[in-house]
């Protein structure tokens, strides 16, 4: 689509210039004036090349991708310039300044254009759903119409760089189980594919009577080498239809009902999913969005379908004139501590302090139980991975005591 440099006045009068994609400079002028921008003049047209075009867009999605981190960097530096007395589009612009990744510089300078054009910063925002979600965007335009934009931005920085931390953890206790099953993976597969065939072809030649655990071996390997292209595509299709199914809303369903039951992994699933809930809507409380709308984004931000039909029930009822600890307990998903915290801090007006208590609390478990589960998780792995190495080597070193057993008598 071409890219047209443009200048223009706002409804003030205010003079403006900029770039924006188009289908064409009607298409363009159309487009302002639904903003309140009037087109004066189109200054140029810049069309890129197709291929050039794709590869950079290949080249954004590989290195340029936009993370939870950048995200709470960039909210931090800005609630830093804010909170400096800096005004707001030119702690936008600082803030381009200081971005390295291109796809956040060229959103935030599409941000910082939009500003100067006269729209909120929310509205800016909103633009990027991609990259800035809808607790983001409420959130920041609630600071807006309060005039506390400077408080909510340090909130939403503390929120952000807590989730971001809260996502690395996670990514990081289950970095070093999915390396060592692929290692293990590997070691095997070259085991049962190239080594064992070579020693049990040695076996199979004498036609002596062999241990069940060396001919299971035997038929197991030999399975493996004729049919690996099989094993393979029984996999890979399994996996495709498991994601197909869970990707249906039956199937995602079900599936985020089956997670919360699984023993130890169910539970660190929920309190995550909780303390999330708790935070966000905690988060959202103290920076004045209102208490249905707040429901309405934590229900989309909890990761687990079964928990955001409860917290839209939950809504239902306080649209109704109900409380908001009753449907929790109702519910039978969120523990007696968050419904009794809840209650306590409806009747006592401190609700959002009550939540970030909640909050806390679930995310100190969060982090126990991620710890106790990695020392957990390393030598459970060995002891399996040990196991299936002291079967092969009893499979194969039994038929040879055997044969000089018998050599010897």
């Amino acid at each position: 689509m071409p890219v047209f440099e443009y200048k223009a006045l706002t409804a003030a009068g205010k003079a403006v210039t900029g770039l924006r994609e188009a289908d064409s400079p009607k298409s363009l002028r159309g487009t302002l004036r639904r903003e309140g921008v009037f087109l004066t003049e189109v200054v140029g047209q810049k069309q890129h090349d197709a291929q050039a075009a794709r590869d950079v867009n290949v080249r954004r999605w590989v290195v340029g991708r936009i993370s939870a981190e950048d995200l709470a960097i960039a909210t931090r530096q800005l609630a830093v310039l804010v909170h400096a007395g800096v005004p707001l589009v030119e702690a936008l612009t600082a803030l381009v300044e200081q971005v390295d990744k291109e796809r956040m510089k060229r959103v935030l300078g599409d941000v910082k254009q939009r500003v100067n054009e006269g729209s909120s910063l929310a509205d800016a925002l909103a633009a990027h759903p991609r990259v800035f979600g809808e607790l983001y965007v409420n959130m920041i335009r609630a600071g807006e119409h309060s005039g506390a934009l400077e408080i909510v931005l340090v909130r939403l920085a503390d929120f952000t760089e807590s989730q971001a931390r809260l996502r690395s953890k996670i990514l990081g206790t289950l970095a070093y189980p999915a390396a060592m099953m692929v290692i293990g993976t590997i070691v095997l597969g070259i085991l049962f594919t190239v080594v064992i065939p070579r020693v049990t072809k040695i076996f199979a030649d004498t036609k002596a009577s062999l241990p069940w655990m060396t001919r299971f071996l035997i038929a197991f390997t030999g399975f493996i080498t004729a049919y690996w292209w099989l094993v393979i595509l029984l996999a890979a299709g399994a996996i495709w239809g498991f994601l197909h199914w869970k990707r249906t809303k039956e199937g995602r369903a079900r599936w985020h009902r089956f997670v919360l039951t699984v023993p130890i992994f169910g539970r660190l699933a929920r309190i995550i999913a909780i303390g999330r809930f708790a935070r966000t809507l905690s988060t959202l409380l103290k920076s004045g969005v209102p208490l249905l709308v707040a429901m309405d984004i934590v229900k989309n931000v909890v990761g687990n379908v079964r928990l955001a039909e409860v917290i839209d029930q939950a809504r239902d009822a306080i649209r109704e004139g109900e409380s908001i600890a009753a449907p929790l307990k109702r519910s039978g998903e969120f523990p007696p501590l968050v419904h009794h915290m809840v209650a306590i801090g409806e009747r006592s007006g401190a609700l959002e302090e009550m939540l970030a208590n909640v909050a806390s609390a679930y995310e100190d478990q969060v982090d126990t139980t991620i710890s106790a589960l990695t020392s957990l998780l390393e030598p459970i792995m060995i002891v399996a991975m040990g196991g299936v190495v002291a079967f092969i080597v009893f499979s194969v070193l039994m038929p040879i005591l055997q044969i000089n057993t018998l050599a010897g008598g």
